[in-house]
């Protein structure tokens, strides 16, 4: 036992590792190992059903929304996501409210009672903690969220019973390859033997099929086995309720609002794999009031319209561009990224919505991409731009610049939206 806080612990973890970053599963999975060997067989009241979700974008707006219905049916829920905003214990929830600290340390405790001479990096030491909190609860279902791919990814120590696929696109490629092919089959890692797939790609790379048919798992594919049909300001959805897709469950009148419909078009169907029972009327309360930090998250600053959005490669900035074409009035960029990011092919899917861009270079993060790198790019572009020295002087910078009818859009990291955040929460409103 220690005395250590939780800014103690985090400070130890995030600097003994030798590597940020460092995919496989045998050093974690032998710790696992090690927990489950020395607990009390009698603290398991019951096992909860295993949700994981995978893919290039969506995770977190996919398992918010499973959260968000599962609450309304009264189910208990343990969710583990990342990375956090503001505070660490953003991470790990129990029912939709983050654990305490202390819950926090006393698994850190737990895992370096266990761990020997096994080092483990921030990210191993925080899945290991939610699963050992989640352990310790009486919990009907666990949802995780996949840090980095799917197959070494340290969520992938656990089998889960339904896996989730939301997209599949290029991004940290130095980790998972170069291509769409090689991306999916370690996003695919996650998924079982004879167990669910929920499939909400659509636009399959080469071989995709044949990876899904090697999985062994049981597919349910979007476009195919169920649907997701917009309707204007509403969309409904048609569900499979068994693994041959006999049968199929209709939900209509669903708000588009919020987080993207696939993503809770996904949430639902992945519920239905793990055999909850669902009510239409709640499932369309709970998907009507969901919503996500950071995920086209719209907020007022002294008078000015704020939308905060983690996009960060050319998949989300599709995505973002096409939800800003339809938004009236000047729109000025306030972004950043981290140096792996496609932030040539970023600016040139944003470029044609934005009439400004304000930039910085990320402070006190190690792979943050260079300043003056971003703001070449922009000029090799055609773009306009300013380089400030921070992303919170970058904001303030666009919000003098502001009149009342643009719109600011913070993008490009959890990292930039975190900051721009952090300086908001003083006297902010949501809209």
């Amino acid at each position: 036992m220690t005395d250590r806080c939780l800014a103690d612990w985090l400070d130890l973890i995030q600097t003994r590792h030798p590597r940020e970053i460092e995919l496989g599963l045998d050093r974690l999975s032998e710790v696992w190992q090690r927990y489950k060997s020395s607990r009390s067989q009698d603290t398991k009241v019951a096992t909860p059903k295993i949700i994981t979700v995978a893919g290039t974008n969506g995770k977190g707006s996919c398992i918010a929304s499973m959260q968000a219905v599962l609450l309304e049916h009264g189910y208990s829920v343990g969710a583990l996501t990342s990375p956090h905003f503001l505070v660490y214990n953003e991470r790990i929830c129990i029912s939709g409210v983050p654990v305490s600290d202390r819950q926090i340390t006393s698994a850190f405790e737990c895992i370096e009672a266990i761990r020997e001479d096994t080092s483990l990096t921030y990210f191993e030491f925080n899945t290991l903690a939610a699963l050992i909190i989640f352990d310790q609860c009486a919990l009907d279902i666990i949802l995780l969220e996949v840090g980095l791919g799917g197959r070494l990814d340290a969520t992938n120590i656990v089998d889960c019973d339904v896996a989730v696929l939301t997209s599949i696109d290029l991004d940290h490629q130095q980790w998972l390859g170069e291509t769409r092919s090689e991306i999916a089959r370690e996003k695919l890692g996650i998924a079982r033997c004879g167990r669910p797939l929920i499939i909400g790609e659509q636009d399959y790379p080469v071989g995709f099929e044949q990876l899904v048919r090697d999985s062994k798992a049981c597919p349910l594919w979007l476009g195919r086995d169920f649907t997701c049909c917009l309707e204007g300001a509403t969309f409904s959805v048609n569900l499979a309720t068994t693994a041959d897709a006999a049968d199929l469950a209709t939900v209509e009148d669903l708000n588009t609002e919020g987080l993207l419909p696939i993503n809770k078009t996904l949430a639902l169907q992945a519920l239905l794999g793990a055999g909850c029972a669902l009510d239409a009327n709640k499932c369309r309360s709970a998907l009507a009031a969901v919503t996500l930090t950071g995920r086209r998250q719209q907020l007022r600053y002294k008078g000015i319209s704020v939308i905060l959005d983690v996009a960060h490669n050319p998949a989300a900035a599709v995505v973002l561009a096409e939800h800003l074409a339809a938004q009236e009035g000047n729109k000025i960029a306030v972004a950043s990224v981290l140096d792996d990011k496609d932030w040539t092919s970023m600016v040139a899917l944003l470029s044609p919505v934005f009439d400004n861009w304000k930039i910085a270079e990320l402070k006190g993060i190690s792979r943050a991409a260079n300043g003056q790198s971003l703001l070449k790019l922009l000029y090799n572009a055609g773009v306009d731009g300013a380089l400030s020295d921070s992303i919170e002087q970058a904001f303030l910078s666009a919000v003098s610049e502001a009149s009342g009818d643009d719109t600011i859009v913070v993008f490009g990291s959890f990292h930039t939206v975190a900051a721009v955040l952090g300086l908001m929460l003083t006297g902010v409103s949501s809209e």
